[in-house]
């Protein structure tokens, strides 16, 4: 059993990151591997909605997209992180699950995701819906903890004293590892994940 737990910061050991490495340490101890996936510096671009990806079945631009997509197979959960900017998840996360779940989305189906924010004081709650909603509209069972799934700090060294957050990290690794567990026995008794009907698109004009 695998988890990649995605950093949407720019800073590969920041804040972001010191969540996310607090999910990966309750998900060992549970154990689940884990890969914490850096999305870097480099530019990601967003979506333009060409639509080749549904020929190819990947996306014509060749970056952090197409290097995560060949891993989703192998991988049993997500967990997606990112700072708060401007009240709302970063410009490279929002452009690499645009792609993402576009050309891949499918792939994802069924497998438990979660999302982690990081902020210095506000802002956490529209970020983390942000992030959420990519997970609610593909079938993806979502994972919850003891409270919002949030750590507050301006430093690595300030959100290490954010105990409450750092424990809802923690929270959230021991439950994402029991659904996985748990959605493993079942397909060893012949529990599957629901056939998808063909889907209906509604669209309202005046």
């Amino acid at each position: 059993m695998k988890v990649i737990l995605v950093n949407g910061s720019p800073h590969a050991h920041g804040c972001t990151y010191t969540a996310l490495e607090e999910v990966a340490k309750a998900l060992k101890h549970n154990g689940v591997e884990t890969e914490i996936f850096q999305l870097g510096t480099k530019p990601i671009a967003g979506c333009i909605g060409c639509g080749s990806c549904r020929q190819t079945g990947k996306c014509f631009i060749d970056d952090k997209v197409n290097e995560f997509a060949k891993k989703i197979e192998e991988t049993d959960g997500f967990v997606f992180g990112s700072p708060v900017h401007y009240a709302a998840a970063s410009g490279s996360l929002t452009s690499f699950l645009d792609r993402v779940f576009y050309s891949s989305g499918a792939k994802m189906a069924g497998k438990p995701s979660a999302a982690i924010v990081s902020c210095r004081r506000g802002g956490s709650s529209s970020a983390f819906d942000q992030i959420n909603k990519y997970f609610t509209i593909n079938c993806m069972p979502i994972v919850s903890s003891q409270y919002w799934n949030q750590v507050h700090g301006n430093t690595p060294e300030e959100v290490k004293q954010d105990l409450e957050g750092l424990q809802t990290m923690r929270t959230l690794g021991n439950y994402m590892a029991w659904l996985i567990k748990c959605i493993e026995i079942g397909k060893k008794h012949g529990i599957v994940k629901p056939e998808r009907e063909k889907q209906e698109r509604t669209n309202f004009i005046r």
